[in-house]
């Protein structure tokens, strides 16, 4: 359970950097920061049981791409949280997604999904330090 609340708050940073850094990413929530986190769970959640399924069934385009797919995976799986935090109304939008799709949103979601990735990484190797010192 303590596993799953940090791996939120690591998202949570990973999207708030990802909304100052990335101007395709809006995402409003002015002082209710209930709405990262919010918007933090719903990205575990979709990291943790679809984007697994999603990896494994395009092994073979991975091995065409020499891996490259994987940027499109993490980000249609961002696309996928802007979403359902819009079914929500949580404020979280990809360019002019939801509901417009469009190459904005599509690079915006691409981009970042590589800045949360490189935020949840380092701060994963700082929590993985936890891990072997309890």
């Amino acid at each position: 359970m303590i596993d799953l609340v940090i791996r939120v708050l690591i998202n949570a940073v990973g999207v708030y950097v990802a909304t100052q850094v990335i101007p395709q990413i809006d995402f409003s929530f002015g002082d209710d920061w209930w709405k990262l986190l919010a918007v933090a769970l719903i990205l575990a959640l979709v990291n943790s049981y679809i984007r697994p399924i999603v990896k494994l069934l395009s092994i073979p385009i991975s091995f065409v791409t020499l891996g490259l797919v994987a940027f499109v995976i993490n980000g249609a799986m961002l696309l996928l949280v802007a979403v359902v935090s819009d079914q929500f109304d949580l404020g979280f939008k990809i360019g002019a997604f939801p509901p417009n799709l469009d190459a904005d949103a599509i690079v915006g979601a691409i981009l970042g999904s590589v800045v949360i990735s490189i935020v949840s990484t380092a701060l994963g190797m700082l929590n993985a330090g936890r891990r072997i010192v309890l």
